[in-house]
């Protein structure tokens, strides 16, 4: 079976592709066990680095689609979107097919990808969904901002973040300095937060100016990542609803820079990001 290891800014994904004109097969999975041995830091496959995601590449579904992409985070358990994993699978489609743009089944949906430049790829993420049952929350709120602080109630170190689902839910604070926010000790808090019925991948939003976000994730199931696609998405959207940003923006994440723009025209949200291929091989 082809395998690849490939990242989107620095999030990275071991790649099984079980499509049969690859020499996969269609019937291949991968028990929580395995996935969790696999992606795990100093793994046999996947070295001292470990990955992020395991995707799984399979024929289509879908009328209309080119390839679906199954996820795995660190935990075993299945998600229905990332954004960094579309970039890198919708790539690794255009290379081979030798065309310029296709379209990604995931569990969430189809999305239309397209080249941007030299390894990079712009994919149209859709409309955010922001009701709360959409998210999905476990009380009747607005999403605007949502009742969860963090520290003391008369003086909270945290409060008011945004929430928004890119095909899996966000929680957004927006901070000062992130060395008193303290991501890596606040996000599995929230991402466990009774709130969540589905946890939450939790991002910590530093707005530099109107156009530029810095970023960092806690993402569910696996931790602080170098980067998180649907994430700066999030971001984005709730930056915008809080009237922080404008609606295109620079969002820079610890392995390097997206361009997000949640249009007007049509509620989609674009993300352009890079794709690196690490190594490609059979196993």
């Amino acid at each position: 079976m082809r395998f690849l290891i490939m990242n989107g800014a620095g999030n990275r994904f071991a790649v099984f592709d079980a499509r049969p004109e690859f020499g996969g097969d269609a019937q291949f999975q991968l028990s929580d066990e395995k996935v969790i041995e696999i992606c795990k830091p100093g793994s046999v496959v996947m070295g001292p680095k470990g990955a992020d995601q395991l995707i799984i590449l399979r024929s289509p579904k879908q009328a209309g689609a080119d390839i679906f992409m199954e996820i795995r985070n660190q935990k075993g358990f299945e998600v229905d979107a990332c954004g960094n994993a579309t970039r890198t699978t919708s790539w690794l489609y255009m290379r081979d097919a030798n065309v310029d743009s296709c379209v990604v089944e995931t569990n969430d949906g189809l999305l239309l990808c397209a080249a941007a430049g030299d390894m990079k790829i712009a994919v149209d993420m859709g409309p955010p969904k922001l009701d709360w049952e959409q998210i999905p929350l476990k009380e009747i709120m607005h999403t605007h901002h949502i009742d969860v602080k963090v520290g003391p109630i008369d003086n909270p170190v945290l409060s008011n973040p945004g929430a928004v689902s890119m095909g899996n839910p966000h929680c957004v604070f927006f901070v000062e300095d992130f060395e008193r926010a303290k991501p890596d000790k606040v996000g599995p808090m929230i991402e466990f937060h009774p709130l969540f019925p589905e946890q939450a991948n939790v991002g910590f939003a530093q707005v530099k100016d109107k156009d530029t976000i810095r970023l960092k994730v806690w993402e569910r199931g696996v931790g602080m990542t170098l980067a998180c696609g649907t994430g700066a998405c999030a971001a984005v959207v709730a930056a915008v609803r809080q009237k922080r940003t404008n609606r295109k923006v620079e969002v820079i994440v610890d392995g390097g820079v997206l361009l997000i723009e949640w249009r007007e025209t049509d509620d989609h949200v674009i993300m352009t990001g890079p794709v690196e291929l690490e190594s490609e091989g059979t196993i």
